[in-house]
């Protein structure tokens, strides 16, 4: 198939692209590669992907010297023209919408970064969706819509109409924006809802990137609300196996659907979300036990109050995924946080890079 991928920059993104890759797809990739973390990170995710460091050209789609299934755009998806062109001439089959602005923090200091990207770049691929019409659109949506939610595990079948971020608000948002277009134009779209993704590759503002990088730099680490936390930690090997098995089965409307007792994880229309996490939480001073194990130094450690806009916990319930697509995570902790030390000292040993 034909698959747009946004977000081929980002860390989930490239990810996707190597499976896609590997499986025989053709692939065409958008990202902005904006600042908010380094830059050269994600220029080396796409040169590790099969894209040439010289294609920082705005707007110039290359062809890979490496991959000829794979083509790569730089650009915002606020600028509708260029998103529109680039419909028009390419006929996807499918669209993975991973692009965002991203962040729980960040959105207090820059809301404007999260409404550009993630509210208006989404209405212009919905409308490109609509306007070229195709059979199925995956967009990232995030656990943090869960907010004020205390009830867990989280599930689908729970409201979530108290976010606690302006993040978390512009991924409701991307919920209720994708239901309006499946319901007017039958767009079958499916939305789904990480929790807390980590492994190599991954994002400089994650808490396991900050905890090794200050750990191995003898730096002391922030923890937050006094260690009182816990995260649903998933490696991002099972969140790439969700999404491939998700992508060629766009959703059906269920027929059992019913106004009166409204399921928000369905719907009359072509629409569907899920939890999309490993479903074992895990409380944040065993987290960095474990990375202080693995590289055999302990952190030093400050303790810090409950940040705005984070939340206590979070818990997926993934029943969803289990029971339409046999989804089983399957990564140990431990082995996905080896795996993600393992890259980083590779990494950045071999660009020679002081973090």
């Amino acid at each position: 198939m034909k698959i747009l991928v946004t977000g081929t920059a980002g860390f989930i993104g490239y990810h996707l692209v190597h499976r896609l890759l590997a499986e025989g797809h053709e692939v065409v990739g958008l990202d902005s590669i904006n600042n908010y973390y380094d830059v050269s990170l994600k220029i080396d995710r796409l040169e590790s992907a099969g894209i040439n460091r010289r294609f920082v050209a705005y707007k110039e789609m290359v062809e890979s010297q490496l991959n000829p299934r794979y083509r790569f755009i730089q650009v915002r998806l606020e600028d509708n023209q260029v998103v529109e062109n680039l419909f028009r001439e390419e006929q996807f089959d499918i669209v993975c919408h991973l692009a965002a602005q991203a962040g729980v923090r960040y959105s207090i200091k820059n809301p404007k970064a999260y409404i550009n990207s993630n509210v208006i770049g989404f209405a212009n691929l919905l409308e490109c969706c609509r306007n070229f019409p195709v059979k199925h659109l995956v967009y990232a949506s995030s656990s943090s819509v869960y907010g004020l939610n205390r009830k867990v595990p989280f599930s689908t079948a729970d409201n979530v109409d108290h976010p606690v971020s302006l993040y978390a608000a512009t991924k409701k948002s991307n919920e209720l924006m994708a239901h309006t277009y499946s319901h007017l134009f039958g767009i079958p779209t499916t939305g789904l809802r990480f929790f807390t993704v980590y492994g190599p590759w991954g994002r400089p503002d994650m808490a396991y990137f900050l905890f090794t990088n200050a750990i191995l730099n003898d730096k002391p680490i922030k923890v937050f609300n006094h260690g009182q936390m816990s995260r649903d930690f998933t490696y991002i090997g099972d969140i790439v196996e969700g999404i491939m098995n998700i992508l060629p089965t766009p959703p059906s409307p269920n027929e059992q659907w019913s106004g009166e007792h409204p399921d928000p994880a369905s719907s009359s229309a072509p629409y569907r979300i899920f939890n999309i996490g490993n479903n074992k939480p895990t409380k944040l001073l065993d987290f960095i036990a474990t990375i202080e194990e693995i590289l055999g130094k302990e952190a030093q450690k400050t303790m810090m109050p409950m940040q705005p806009g984070d939340v206590e916990s979070t818990f997926a319930d993934v029943s969803g995924l289990q029971t339409q697509f046999d989804y089983q995570p399957s990564t140990p902790l431990r082995k996905g946080l080896e795996d993600f030390v393992e890259w980083y000292l590779k990494y950045y040993q071999k660009n020679k890079i002081i973090v």
